[in-house]
């Protein structure tokens, strides 16, 4: 058979297994992933209905799972409470008890686990009856936005001071991350970090999140209206989303998020290009259900597009990324030898 005059042959570039791996652009590597945990009261684990694998971890063994997670390679931690319905209020007061849920998870992965690095979820959707960000205003026609900065500095230090490496506002509230960053400096805690959920859009893919959490009751008030597309972007938005990471930077955000990542992939590139800051992507809990569900229809390989999907968010340009898949893809790390 006649060989084609062609010089220019791209394929010698891939023709084995060890040339590939010489001249692979994009590497994801354990210590770039940061697994969100689930944490409830109690001493037995519960799992989550929505998101196959996962499970809400009382206190003891969420310490063995994050001391886990470090001989993995895994160092970081996002930690969610699923608050008891008893102690939730309109106003999410129970986040700045110092002896609540997280405070005390906080406590217990620091004292046994001084290297795993935490990021405390900073927001009131846990804590509140009405399962929104922060508090209502009275007419409960909005979140009231400088209301709910205010409690949220006092949950931020006193997570920072149960041990917190990071407080990782969430909210979507302005001004937020520049208040939080003084009320911790005010309270001696300047070596706190402050990882911002920048660009949080108002997705759909939250839904099996706030099972988890028990966070549920927050669809559109019919009355008022109100909604949480009144603070998280609009999905169309990329500008936005810019002005939103620049602003948090300008108020001494140490590191930004976008939020989900997969749908998001053209914000994650947008961001980067315009801050040196470090930037992280949260797959979310819809992100991973929907790979989990898959897979076991028989649809999808689920480590193969696991990989591809984490890969994807690497490539788009975050330097961290928080995702259920976190253990599983450290094990399987471990276990190639690389």
């Amino acid at each position: 058979m006649k060989n084609f005059d062609i010089p220019l042959r791209m394929r010698r570039l891939r023709a084995n297994t060890g040339i590939r791996a010489m001249l692979k652009e994009t590497q994801l590597v354990p210590a770039q992933l940061i697994q969100p945990i689930f944490v409830t009261e109690g001493e037995t684990p519960e799992a989550v209905a929505s998101m196959p694998g996962v499970e809400r971890l009382p206190i003891p063994l969420l310490v063995e799972k994050c001391r886990e997670l470090v001989s993995l390679g895994v160092y970081g931690v996002a930690l969610f409470p699923k608050t008891p319905d008893e102690k939730k209020t309109p106003d999410g007061r129970e986040a700045t008890n110092p002896d609540c849920l997280i405070c005390r998870a906080i406590r217990a992965v620091k004292a046994a686990v001084p290297e795993c690095v935490i990021f405390a979820d900073i927001a009131l959707d846990p804590y509140t009856t009405h399962g929104h960000d922060g508090v209502i205003n009275a007419a409960g026609t909005d979140v009231d936005n400088d209301a709910s900065v205010e409690i949220l500095c006092r949950m931020a230090v006193e997570n920072a001071r149960a041990g917190a490496d990071f407080v990782a506002p969430s909210d979507m509230m302005d001004g937020r991350i520049a208040a939080i960053r003084e009320a911790l400096d005010a309270a001696g805690l300047t070596q706190t970090g402050i990882l911002a959920y920048s660009a949080k859009f108002a997705s759909a893919f939250y839904g099996p999140f706030r099972d988890a959490v028990g966070s549920k009751k927050n669809a559109p008030n019919k009355v008022t209206g109100l909604t949480k597309k009144t603070y998280q972007l609009a999905p169309a938005n990329r500008r936005e989303a810019i002005r939103e990471a620049l602003a948090d930077e300008a108020e001494c955000a140490d590191m930004v998020m976008v939020k989900p990542a997969g749908v998001y992939l053209d914000v994650i590139r947008d961001v980067r290009e315009n801050t040196l800051l470090p930037l992280a992507a949260y797959q979310v809990s819809g992100e991973y259900a929907q790979i989990q569900a898959a897979a076991q229809l028989g649809w999808l390989d689920l480590k193969a597009c696991r990989d591809e999907s984490l890969l994807a968010i690497r490539r788009a340009g975050a330097d961290l990324i928080l995702t259920y898949f976190a253990e599983a893809y450290a094990r399987d790390w471990q276990n190639s030898g690389e």
